[in-house]
C-alpha cells in the first residue's frame, strides 16, 4: 500500500536541518571550536553497496568506490603529490585558506549499476527502471574544523554503454555462477556526465558519558547540480559507542561522501593506547530531486526513461568498528520509492572499510 508519510518526512526534515546548517553558532555553543593541529596521516577508504544484502538484485543494484583522502594540509595545495590540474582547481574553490581551517584534498573513482525489477528479458521494459552504469572520477576540497566539515567536490564521468557496467556486472555474475541481466543493451545511451556538490556536516552535539562512551549527533546538509544529478538534501546521523571515532560519520557512496576521516587527534585511529572500538548509528535523509539521469534519461537524446518522484528519503542504521587504524561499518538503508510504478521500497546494504595510514 502507498503512502505519501515519507514525502512529508523528507519535506520536514528538509526545513529543519537548513534552519540548523545555516546557523553555525548553534554547533559552535554545543562543543567550542578550536583550531585543529595539523596531522600527517592519510585515509583510504573503500565502499561496496548492494542490493545483495536484502535478497534482490534490482534497481540500484551494484555501487563501489574507493577514495584517498590526504592528510591535514595548512593549506590547500600543500600534498606535492598532487597534479598540477588539481592545484588549479582548488585555488578556484571557497573557504579555502581561511584562518582556522584544516584542509583535505580527495581523490575517488567508482562505478554505479541500475537495473529493472525483471533482468531475465531481452525485451524493452518501458515501465520500469531503465538499465544504466555511470563510471566516475571525483576531486573533492574538505575543509574542516573540529565541529564543521564543508566538503567541494566534481565528478566527472560517463554515463551508459562506454561506463562498462554491463560487462562488469556480466562477468561477475558468470564468475559467482549467477543468471546474467539480459537487457544491457536497452541502458541509457553514452552522455558525459558531471556533477559539482557542497556538503556541510556538523558535530552539532557530542556528549562523553564516561568509561569511553560517547553520544554524538552529525547533521547534514548538500547541493548537488549537474546533467547526471541535481538535488538538495538535508539529513542527520546519531551514534552512540565505546571509543566512538572523531570523524564526521559513515561514508555512503554520495556526492559529498568521504566524511570517515578522523577529524581529531583524540580519534582512536590515531591514538596509540587504543586498537578496538565499537558504536551503532542510524541515520535519515530526504532529498528534494531536480534531475536524476538514470530515471529521466539522457538529456539531449532520447532514451528510456521513467517519471521520477521529487521526493526520495533514505532511512539508516549499523554498526561500525575500530581495529587499530581501520574502520569497518555496515549500513542497511532503506529507500522510498524513486519513480511511478516502482512496487514499494528498496533495500540495500553498504560495506565501508577505512584505513588510516
Amino acid at each position: 500500500m502507498r503512502t505519501r508519510s515519507p514525502k512529508t518526512f523528507a519535506l520536514a526534515l528538509a526545513a529543519l536541518l537548513a534552519l540548523a546548517l545555516a546557523t553555525p553558532a548553534w554547533c559552535a555553543e554545543a562543543l567550542p571550536a578550536a583550531k585543529p593541529a595539523a596531522k600527517t596521516a592519510s585515509t583510504l577508504i573503500l565502499t561496496e553497496e548492494n542490493d545483495f544484502f536484502a535478497g534482490t538484485d534490482e534497481r540500484y543494484t551494484n555501487g563501489i568506490k574507493l577514495t584517498w583522502i590526504s592528510g591535514d594540509l595548512k593549506r590547500y595545495a600543500e600534498d606535492e603529490r598532487l597534479p598540477n590540474f588539481a592545484v588549479a582547481y582548488l585555488k578556484e574553490l571557497p573557504f579555502v585558506n581561511e584562518p582556522g581551517q584544516q584542509y583535505n584534498v580527495a581523490l575517488s573513482l567508482g562505478q554505479n549499476m541500475y537495473t529493472p525489477s525483471n533482468t531475465q528479458t531481452e525485451a524493452p521494459q518501458p515501465d520500469d527502471r531503465p538499465y544504466a552504469g555511470w563510471t566516475y572520477f571525483s576531486l573533492a576540497l574538505h575543509a574542516k574544523t573540529p565541529t564543521q566539515l564543508d566538503s567541494f567536490e566534481t565528478s566527472l564521468g560517463m554515463v551508459g554503454p562506454s561506463a562498462l557496467a554491463g560487462e562488469t556486472q556480466s562477468n561477475y555474475h558468470t564468475f559467482m555462477g549467477f543468471a546474467r541481466a539480459e537487457g544491457w543493451r536497452h541502458q541509457i545511451h553514452d552522455e558525459p556526465g558531471l556533477m559539482l556538490s557542497w556538503q556541510r556536516t556538523l558535530r552539532w552535539k557530542r556528549l562523553d558519558l564516561g568509561r569511553d562512551v560517547a553520544v554524538d549527533v552529525l547533521p547534514h546538509g548538500r547541493i548537488t547540480v549537474g546533467n547526471v544529478q541535481t538535488h538538495a538534501a538535508a539529513g542527520f546521523e546519531t551514534r552512540l559507542g565505546y571509543r566512538l571515532p572523531w570523524d564526521f560519520g559513515t561514508s555512503l557512496i554520495q556526492p559529498g561522501g568521504g566524511v570517515s576521516a578522523p577529524a581529531d587527534p583524540d580519534d582512536p585511529r590515531l591514538r596509540q593506547d587504543t586498537s578496538f572500538g565499537v558504536h551503532l548509528f542510524a541515520g535519515a535523509e530526504g532529498r528534494a530531486v531536480a534531475r536524476n539521469i538514470f530515471l529521466d534519461g539522457n538529456t539531449w537524446e532520447h532514451s528510456p526513461h521513467v517519471p521520477k518522484k521529487p521526493l526520495v528519503a533514505d532511512l539508516m542504521a549499523g554498526v561500525g568498528l575500530v581495529l587499530g587504524k581501520a574502520k569497518l561499518t555496515y549500513t542497511h538503508v532503506y529507500r522510498t520509492e524513486e519513480y511511478d510504478g516502482q512496487r514499494g521500497p528498496q533495500m540495500f546494504g553498504s560495506v565501508s572499510l577505512s584505513v588510516t595510514f
